[in-house]
């Protein structure tokens, strides 16, 4: 058996180097859902091995994580000290001024980044304004997981839409409901909290007409309209009882009825009324989820999360608009006549979409699956 290698004093940088950049995530995730359309942020000072400095962004137009943890450090502390950020820091004006001046400000000798800008305006132009001013840059440490936790902004960014997360909960043998339309509680309390956790992480969170009619979920995490996702429902001819807890919570202006041009005028300014907001997606008997999605990007939603039923979640895969799948299994059977995980006419088995599972765990009795789709390069979020 070979001998272990001596640790040497590279190897040990490398390992600290990459302890504070994952205190510098854990940091970033408190803002995911609070951001939009700025991507989450965590930030973290550390000088002769203390850390003197923490931060991320809370809000957009607010402080970025740099500036956040600069806060009520002096100059005297930065000076020669290294700055880990989960982004690289930002070098143009705009709702708020440049990180990278604040970083040559402070006399920061070192800046550790996880993940790159992906607009490619921007992506590596404040590093090399740094390097160019004698700042030592690192680049890549615990890029996985920096790249995963802008995945929402990555694709927004790129392409104008959304990140989509498709969550299910069903049965071992693929049931969401059964032949009665039952479903509460086919998992159990901790995959359910684990939802609440997921909703805390989107921008909005998307159902279809029968179920918000059948479950009536108000489809918040808090107490707080503030911190809640928006609600959208696909509700194309405004059928939605405005008694309906998303209309009727306290909260109605974080909902948004997603109809077409079938909804009545009557019937929407009922909705609108209430607080609420109507999008207009399309002409004909269904909402055109591409024109929905569109609309969402319009808004600066990052991370949408489908909560559906079978009949929304069929559609959103027909048509590709899944980036990323979450499906709860629960260790039990409900049967053929159940409410099926997909709804619709299936594929035929030669032109069956297919996922790639990029991750299995156990969640209380239940079974966590997550997938993205076969050939789609993409980063999921971590767990923790």
């Amino acid at each position: 058996m070979a001998k272990a290698r001596p640790r040497t004093a590279s190897d040990q940088a490398g390992s600290t180097d990459e302890d504070a950049m994952r205190r510098a995530l854990a940091l970033a995730r408190r803002g995911e859902g609070r951001t939009r359309p700025n991507p989450p942020v965590g930030a973290l000072i550390v000088r002769q091995g203390e850390v003197i400095g923490e931060g991320w962004h809370h809000r957009a137009g607010g402080p970025h994580a740099e500036i956040e943890a600069l806060k009520g450090v002096s100059p005297e502390q930065t000076d020669g000290a290294t700055l880990y950020v989960t982004l690289e820091p930002c070098s143009t004006h705009g709702r708020t001024p440049p990180c990278t001046e604040a970083i040559l400000r402070s006399g920061i000798a070192r800046v550790v980044v996880s993940a790159s800008d992906p607009n490619p305006k921007h992506r590596g132009r404040g590093l090399r304004l740094l390097q160019r001013q004698g700042v030592a840059v690192v680049r890549g440490v615990c890029r996985a997981d920096g790249e995963a936790l802008i995945a929402p902004f990555s694709k927004w960014i790129q392409t104008g839409r959304p990140y989509v997360t498709l969550k299910m909960g069903m049965s071992l043998d693929g049931r969401i409901g059964d032949r009665t339309g039952r479903s509460r509680w086919i998992t159990g309390a901790v995959a359910r909290q684990g939802v609440h956790d997921l909703r805390r992480r989107a921008d909005a969170i998307l159902v279809g007409l029968n179920t918000a009619s059948a479950d009536d979920p108000s489809l918040c995490w808090s107490r707080r309209a503030a911190l809640n996702p928006y609600r959208i429902v696909l509700d194309a001819r405004g059928e939605l009882p405005l008694q309906a807890k998303v209309f009727s919570d306290g909260q109605a202006g974080h909902t948004i009825v997603a109809a077409t041009s079938a909804i009545g005028a009557d019937r929407k300014a009922a909705v609108e009324g209430l607080g609420a907001r109507v999008w207009i997606c399309g002409d004909g008997p269904r909402v055109d989820l591409d024109a929905l999605l569109a609309a969402c990007g319009r808004e600066g939603f990052l991370h949408v999360l489908c909560e559906g039923g079978g009949e929304l979640a069929a559609a959103l895969v027909r048509q590709r608009c899944v980036d990323e799948v979450w499906f709860y299994v629960a260790p039990r059977f409900i049967g053929a006549d159940g409410i099926p995980v997909l709804g619709g006419e299936g594929w035929l088995l030669d032109q069956t979409p297919t996922l790639c599972i990029k991750s299995v765990c156990q969640v209380g009795h239940d079974v966590l699956i997550r997938a993205v789709p076969e050939g789609v390069e993409a980063n999921v979020y971590r767990l923790d």
